[in-house]
């Protein structure tokens, strides 16, 4: 009934967009991740090295990843 009516009034796009809203309002109020993009960067970071450490991927070498586009 809220998100509907933050849609209707054109607060919002969507309800998702309400949501997402007010997600970052509770955020903003109470400081609970100070940083949201280095967060999500660190996580997604660590998900990737877990993933090689269970495949046993190595990460390439600078020169090695460039290669093909030199």
């Amino acid at each position: 009934m809220i998100l509907q009516k933050a849609v209707d009034l054109g607060i919002a796009r969507s309800k998702t967009d309400a949501l997402r809203m007010g997600i970052f309002a509770l955020n903003k109020e109470f400081n609970l991740v100070k940083d949201a993009e280095a967060e999500l960067a660190a996580r997604k970071l660590a998900e990737e090295e877990m993933e090689m450490r269970r495949t046993k991927t190595k990460y390439l070498p600078e020169e090695r990843a460039l290669s093909k586009y030199r």
